[in-house]
């Protein structure tokens, strides 16, 4: 069995692997695609290694095929499903207050854990989210970044009928935008580069490239001189941060995604005088995993668009190299048993 290790201090190092065993309470899931995100390039820096440890199978962003069972699982062999790659300890406060998907303790499969890039992985069955059949296997490693849309959607309180300005038109950024609309928000995008750009607009939406169009007055002229409802701050920019805030209206909403990964200057009296509200967006529920399923299964999740590139489990260091690199793809997946 071949999988993908994260090898500290180096690149991903293919292998063989022992086909795992399923424990009672276990399934092992036939791997099918996985997508490669920004978290994992984070990790591939080397900035998450007190976590990985010296070796990791990495991979969080999965779909794949029930292929044996251990016992007291009510699973069906052969259903496609993905996997909730979060474990809370259950008992420190965060959890107690009912927020284990931001446990103090959390072990996140594929970083503190073992991940997915691996033909066949073993997870307890309580992870597993059902995904329809007539979803094809690749579109179903977008469960995961979809769940991650879901989550930020809901946390900033967007309802039908709001102006939202998605601040980062990569991946996360056009699936936040993909999700606002269906919810009836008109969504405007704000990207720099020239590729996710046409994708964008291909998907309906109306792009600003902020070198071309003063975002805040656009907004102030779309809105009546209200603003935007909520804002998503997705570049992970100093610069995208600035622009989001100027965009919002009196008592608006950011929600904070992207990863910053260190201390940005923020214009807080924007926050005192026009009594703003920043929410940060981590991870998500399980909630939001089953909601992702369904926008899959609806056909709301433009999954053929959003995928750029498919790369077999041997070449899965060529998927990251093009996400490092800055090609011109949106999502790349690793297909591990094709």
């Amino acid at each position: 069995m071949l999988k993908a290790e994260y090898v500290r201090g180096a690149a991903l190092e293919i292998m063989e692997g022992e086909p795992p065993v399923p424990a009672a309470g276990q399934v092992v899931i036939r791997v099918s695609h996985v997508g490669i995100c920004g978290t994992d390039l984070h990790l591939l820096h080397g900035a998450m290694d007190h976590r990985t440890g010296p070796r990791r199978v990495i991979g969080h962003e999965a779909s794949g095929i029930v292929v044996a069972k251990g016992a007291d699982v009510d699973v069906e062999l052969g259903a496609h499903v993905a996997f909730f790659p979060l474990v809370p300890c259950g008992q420190c406060p965060a959890c107690l207050a009912g927020n284990g998907h931001i446990c103090q303790r959390l072990v996140f499969l594929g970083i503190d854990g073992p991940g997915a890039l691996q033909q066949e992985m073993v997870v307890d069955a309580s992870l597993i989210v059902p995904i329809d059949p007539s979803v094809p296997e690749r579109h179903g490693a977008l469960v995961e970044p979809t769940a991650v849309a879901v989550h930020d959607v809901r946390r900033a309180g967007l309802t039908a009928g709001d102006v939202a300005l998605v601040v980062g038109g990569g991946p996360i950024g056009a699936l936040i935008a993909v999700v606002a609309r269906h919810e009836g928000a008109t969504v405007l995008v704000v990207e720099l580069d020239p590729f996710r750009q046409s994708v964008l607009r291909d998907l309906g939406f109306e792009v600003l490239d902020p070198r071309e169009v003063d975002v805040k007055a656009l907004v102030w002229e779309r809105t009546g001189g209200a603003g935007a409802d909520v804002a998503f701050e997705v570049s992970g920019a100093e610069a995208g941060i600035a622009t989001a805030i100027d965009a919002i209206k009196v008592r608006g909403t950011l929600g904070l995604v992207a990863v910053h990964t260190q201390p940005r200057s923020v214009d807080l009296h924007q926050f005192f005088w026009r009594e703003l509200t920043l929410v940060g967006s981590r991870l998500y529920v399980r909630g939001d995993f089953e909601r992702a399923a369904e926008l899959l299964a609806q056909g709301v999740v433009p999954a053929d668009a959003l995928i750029s590139r498919i790369v077999p489990l041997a070449q899965a260091q060529s998927a990251v190299d093009a996400l490092f690199a800055k090609e011109d793809v949106m999502k790349v997946l690793v297909a591990c048993n094709d």
